[in-house]
């Protein structure tokens, strides 16, 4: 399989398909140690950047997975790294959705979902810790990420792009006053 490099991209991205309660940030983190440490298709360097690329870019941050693939076997790769990560879950949520809606209220529709949420939360707080130790543990990374985070707390209605350029106006002031 490790000769091989599609059958190693829906060995990974497949099961990734399935867990990925919360989105594509809730597998950020096991996606970068499956990726970086494990089969070493990437460095921990080119993780970052392709993050970077995939967060930019319009549509879904988990697209991350197609520049996985992309790195990994070209165009070719990128396809089999996307319908990996993308069909498998795609024809699952198609089936439950079928069923699910014929018990929305009921005691135990209600657990799940309460049971869910706090999973959800969590599998995304540590894609989001895996990518700060990724980029270098910088203090002032953190309190950005921190920041953001609180500010979205405190104003859900905030758009997202006001956040992304006053952190990118931080990091700009800090870099140009930093040591030449």
């Amino acid at each position: 399989m490790r000769d091989n490099p599609y059958f190693g991209l829906l060995f990974v991205f497949v099961p990734f398909s399935l867990v990925s309660l919360g989105g594509g940030p809730s597998i950020f983190a096991p996606m970068q140690r499956e990726s970086v440490d494990v089969w070493h298709w990437i460095t921990a360097r080119e993780f970052v950047d392709l993050f970077a690329i995939a967060r930019t870019a319009p549509g879904p941050g988990a697209m991350l997975a197609t520049l996985i693939g992309w790195k990994v076997a070209g165009w070719s790769g990128a396809l089999v790294a996307t319908i990996a990560l993308f069909g498998p879950a795609s024809l699952l949520t198609y089936g439950v959705a079928r069923v699910y809606d014929r018990y929305r209220g009921r005691d135990w529709h209600v657990a799940l979902e309460r049971g869910l949420a706090p999973i959800a939360v969590g599998l995304i707080l540590a894609g989001a810790v895996a990518i700060l130790h990724l980029s270098g543990d910088r203090p002032l990374a953190w309190a950005a990420a921190l920041a953001s985070g609180a500010a979205l707390a405190l104003w859900p209605r905030l758009h997202p792009f006001i956040i992304l350029f006053a952190s990118a106006a931080v990091f700009v002031v800090w870099f140009l006053a930093g040591p030449a």
